[in-house]
């Protein structure tokens, strides 16, 4: 059986990106780098919404030689969409119209390769809602970006509790944050 990981790179105020801001808001260091490396060579299957798999697919295309965008080009890749069409431009991509959620239930249930999630918010969200995220992970950028801030990763999600399970602290300054997720029904001790 599989497990699936939701992962975030989020500012302190929630945003997954920010109008004028270069990637990783301009704050990853070398510890970071080294740790996204070794992540990429573990072996799992990346989930993606149409939109990440556009950006990120784009990415490849213009870097092939990027070492961090060449092993997500080498693993597979499942991308949830009712507008793609196959084939696909992105190697080891499968096109998947159906459910998502009936999809990685399925997939966790007859594969043992990890699951992990690429941006996708979405995605994330729905997957979440119906409680098939084993792992929740945020790397956490020490900027706030209230004004250019876009892409707010947690509206609309459910209220979820969270048991840390794992933290770290890369380059002095970025906050790992690893977190079993719990949806719930509502705020705790309310109700009957």
């Amino acid at each position: 059986m599989s497990s699936l990981m939701v992962d975030f790179i989020i500012s302190l105020d929630g945003y997954g990106a920010a109008d004028g801001w270069p990637g990783y808001w301009g704050m990853e260091g070398p510890e970071y780098l080294a740790w996204l490396k070794e992540g990429a060579e573990h072996e799992h299957t990346a989930l993606f919404g149409a939109t990440t798999y556009r950006l990120m697919s784009g990415f490849a295309a213009e870097m092939p030689d990027d070492p961090g965008l060449a092993a997500l080009t080498a693993m597979p890749k499942v991308v949830f969409s009712s507008t793609l069409q196959t084939p696909l431009s992105w190697a080891n991509t499968e096109l998947v119209n159906g459910d998502p959620v009936e999809t990685v239930q399925d997939m966790k249930r007859r594969d043992s390769r990890p699951l992990r999630t690429v941006g996708s918010l979405s995605l994330c969200r729905s997957l979440l809602e119906a409680g098939v995220v084993d792992r929740f992970r945020v790397i956490v950028f020490p900027v706030i970006t209230g004004a250019t801030g876009r892409d707010r990763i947690f509206d609309g999600y459910p209220d979820i509790a969270l048991d840390l399970v794992d933290s770290r602290t890369f380059d002095g300054r970025l906050q790992l944050l690893e977190y079993v997720p719990r949806v719930l029904d509502g705020p705790p001790g309310v109700g009957g």
